[in-house]
């Protein structure tokens, strides 16, 4: 079997296939369709490379057996389709590649004994780190970090490695990394990749099995094909890769994309390998067509933080899923799936996250996440939202950005500090703020922005938890010096605007 996001010709289960005499099960289901409420370009994206996938293999002889969605006899589950195909087909044993999420795994674990035939689970060695890999490496360290992890995997690909010493004599080159973007830069537009007949059915199937879903389904152009996604990898290092570094914090209304990749749903898919993608960003380097610290960047989020967050994900987990440690339970606000907000921070990244299934990593850490962060929304809804709101999400993935990284309720297992950050960070990294309704110098006016009290709140409540953070030591120590009359207006704002937030009004 060939699960959606294991469109690989090399994926472990089809690594031995034998074609006279093996059958490929692949199965579009509704169970995996909506255990969260997909945006609709990401189930388009899913259904449709499935499709694509599928034709490739029956090109290459191999007979795929493929279940469409709408098929009446669709049972709408993984478990069934395996238990019919088994039944059906009759064969000697099931070969399946592990899968990215957990509550999958515990599914396929019960596989074995429901269809009564031997379930063989393969390692997906896709990934440059194995759990297991993973696990040793983490074994009796006090702390994860990525950074101490980052160095061993670019030590294990050889890339960027003068010897045993780091290219350029740094093994990170992020403080060049955290421009704000000019005005007078244009970024080059990006590849859209108009869609076939496949598509368009895909398209149509979606539009009319998930009419209320987040998007729609119109305006899909992303790669559903290897060769589409190779077009989108050549396409971003001819183009975009040598401004990356610079501007890769920076965020910009009207420009949703700026230098990022726009690769990460190809890749989380399997349409491309992470060592290929890093050695064609090297050779870049190499030939002296990008410079070192775009390069190191976006090598270090594939080799770094990607295979490091799985790493997390699998070695936590169950109980990782309800991490909670700053115990915040308020409710995710409905301009999370609207945009209608009067902040301009939050209306541009929610708003392209709607058209687009997409926002850079910056805009999901420092402004959605940042926002939920600050204002103490319940880790299980923001958990649930980014899982559907992005076409590149899937739970391995997502939960330990999201959960650990933006909202530190994995207590500091993927960071050292939370990332909260007042309206002064966004004025700084973006061009939102003179946009926007609220003043992003004021902190407690009529008109301030709510970043910047909310950020002071947060740090008044949590002041005693992080005072022994040495990377928290100075706004604790500036929550602690602050007139005690700020601290309550700056109390009293937060309070009123959480309110207001909460009973649904438009803040």
């Amino acid at each position: 079997m060939v699960l959606g996001d294991q469109l690989s010709t090399g994926i472990a289960a089809l690594s031995d296939i034998d074609p006279p005499h093996d059958v490929v099960l692949m199965a579009e289901v509704m169970a995996e369709c909506t255990y969260v409420p997909h945006h609709a370009q990401k189930i388009v994206l899913v259904l449709s490379a499935m499709r694509h996938f599928a034709a490739a293999l029956r090109a290459r002889g191999i007979r795929v057996d493929y279940m469409a969605l709408d098929d009446p006899a669709n049972t709408q589950t993984l478990r069934g389709e395996v238990l019919r195909a088994a039944a059906r087909l009759k064969p000697d044993g099931v070969v399946v590649t592990e899968p990215g999420e957990w509550r999958v795994l515990q599914d396929m674990l019960g596989w074995e004994d429901a269809a009564g035939v031997p379930v063989e689970i393969r390692d997906d060695d896709r990934f440059l780190c194995s759990r297991a890999g993973f696990r040793g490496w983490a074994r009796d360290r006090r702390q994860l970090r990525m950074e101490f992890f980052y160095r061993e995997m670019r030590r294990r690909c050889d890339l960027l490695m003068d010897g045993d010493a780091p290219a350029g004599g740094r093994w990170n080159f992020d403080p060049e990394n955290r421009k704000r973007l000019p005005a007078k830069i244009a970024p080059p537009p990006v590849p859209r990749f108009a869609p076939d007949a496949v598509t368009r059915a895909v398209i149509g199937l979606v539009a009319t099995r998930f009419p209320d879903n987040m998007g729609g389904a119109e305006g899909f152009a992303l790669p559903v094909t290897a060769a589409d996604a190779q077009a989108a990898l050549k396409d971003f290092i001819a183009h975009r890769l040598p401004d990356f570094g610079d501007w890769q914090d920076a965020m910009k209304s009207g420009e949703p994309t700026l230098f990022h990749s726009l690769i990460s749903t190809s890749l989380n898919l399997g349409l491309l390998e992470p060592l290929a993608i890093c050695r064609a960003a090297q050779a870049a380097w190499c030939a002296g067509h990008a410079p070192l610290n775009a390069v190191e960047g976006f090598i270090r989020q594939i080799i770094g933080w990607r295979e490091f967050v799985r790493g997390v994900y699998w070695l936590h987990m169950p109980g990782y899923a309800v991490l909670n440690t700053l115990e915040a339970t308020r409710r995710l606000p409905a301009f999370y799936w609207t945009g209608e907000t009067r902040m301009q921070c939050l209306r541009a990244a929610i708003g392209q996250t709607i058209e687009h299934a997409y926002a850079h990593h910056i805009q999901r850490l420092m402004v959605t996440g940042n926002f939920a962060l600050l204002a103490g929304i319940d880790p299980d809804e923001v958990d649930r939202w980014y899982l559907c709101v992005y076409a590149d999400a899937y739970e391995w993935v997502e939960m330990p950005n999201t959960r650990g990284m933006a909202l530190f309720a994995d207590g500091g297992i993927v960071g050292s500090k939370p990332y909260a950050a007042s309206g002064a960070y966004i004025n700084r990294m973006s061009d939102y703020c003179g946009r926007c309704a609220y003043d992003v110098k004021d902190a407690v006016g009529a008109n301030a922005c709510p970043l910047n009290f909310l950020y002071w709140d947060f740090i008044g409540r949590h002041a005693e938890r992080f005072a022994g953070n040495p990377r928290m030591a100075m706004p604790v120590r500036g929550w602690g010096a602050m007139a005690g009359g700020k601290r309550d207006a700056i109390r009293a704002r937060a309070a009123a605007f959480l309110e207001s937030m909460d009973s649904g009004e438009t803040v």
